[in-house]
């Protein structure tokens, strides 16, 4: 699985404490950015993450920045993404589970090292179970025709 990872400044050590993490794993990370702490721009990165799932080169992304919300805004604003932002790893389970999310994103200044690595491998673990819900994430990819 390829996992594209994306953050700002405020993100950058929660993105890289996930990132080793995940390379453990094996999984197979596209690191786009931030490469340090200085001042970025969240919705550069978030949407440049969640383009890349959209396209296909990765399957699924996890962004970070200070809170999560903002970038998961921008995220959010790419055709085909559906991005949730998550402090827990319950709701990391049910948006993959019920919503078929593809965008994780999470707050460094939120989320603790140890906890960011649950939500992580929660959301990694779960697959989207369909039936009722594929008929609602139907509803919400035609949100953006509107």
């Amino acid at each position: 699985m390829k996992i594209a990872l994306a953050s700002d400044h405020a993100g950058y050590d929660l993105k890289m404490y996930v990132r080793a993490h995940l390379e453990a794993k094996g999984y197979h990370i596209n690191d786009l950015g931030v490469h340090n702490k200085e001042r970025s721009d969240y919705p550069v990165f978030g949407n440049m993450a969640a383009k890349e799932v959209a396209n296909g080169n990765s399957d699924l992304a996890i962004i970070f920045c200070g809170t999560g919300i903002g970038i998961s805004i921008a995220a959010n604003k790419v055709k085909g993404v559906r991005c949730c932002c998550c402090s827990e790893p319950y709701s990391a389970r049910m948006s993959r589970l019920h919503n078929d999310c593809n965008v994780l994103a999470m707050g460094g200044r939120v989320v603790g090292d140890e906890l960011a690595l649950m939500i992580v491998d929660e959301f990694l673990a779960t697959e989207f179970e369909g039936g009722r819900h594929a008929d609602r994430v139907k509803l919400i990819g035609e949100l953006d025709e509107y």
